[in-house]
This record gives structure tokens, sequence and C-alpha cells, in this order.
């Protein structure tokens, strides 16, 4: 298991998380297996932004992104030079920090926080 340290989020961990990850699944699947409602509207097909994430630390370690990726995070809230998709990071085995943003690009939210 590989540890994951999420920062507090005001709406989805007030007081932050420390999980015990499966390395081998995605990022985004390991926050919602572990109590962290994180958005992910595309059902983790890479096909929108809601699950951005900006890796604070372990980024280094990370398999990079593929373009279609880089090209949605082009349009992600909040874009940072660490900044992934959390449905497209492959949980390895070194520890991570992350950050949820506090908003994200909904079309299907907007209108009903």
């Amino acid at each position: 298991m590989t540890q994951i340290i999420v920062l507090p989020h005001i709406e989805l961990c007030p007081d932050g998380a420390v999980i015990e990850a499966e390395a081998g699944k995605s990022l985004c699947e390991n926050l919602l297996e572990n109590g962290v409602a994180i958005e992910h509207a595309c059902e983790l097909s890479c096909a929108c932004t809601t699950c951005h994430v900006i890796v604070r630390e372990g980024f280094q370690t990370l398999d990079p992104s593929e373009e279609l990726e880089d090209d949605l995070l082009d349009k992600a809230w909040g874009l940072e030079p660490n900044s992934r998709l959390s449905c497209q990071v492959i949980v390895g085995t070194t520890p991570l920090v992350v950050e949820i943003p506090r908003y994200s690009i909904n079309m299907t939210k907007e209108g009903k926080r």
C-alpha cells in the first residue's frame, strides 16, 4: 500500500485525509474508495477535467502525462505545472501529497452548489 496525503479541501475533506492506496489503481479510484468524493464527471475516461489535482509531493515519480490529458488540463481551473487528472495517475510505490483545487469546471453542477 502507498500512502497518499490529501490536503484539506473545504467541501470534500475539510480536515484533509491520509489514505493507504492500492498501487496499480488510479489516484481517482483510490480517493473514491477511501471516502474522498472527488468529482469525476466522465467516469474516469479522460474526457473532462473535474478530477484535476495538484501533486504537491511525488510528482516527479509519476509516469508522464499523455497528450490527451495535457490538452484537457489546459482547460482546468487553477492549472499549475504539477497538475494532473487523477483518473490518469496510476499510483505506484512512492507516497504522494495531493491538493484538490477548490473549483472545477463541471457543467452538470453549475448553479447547484
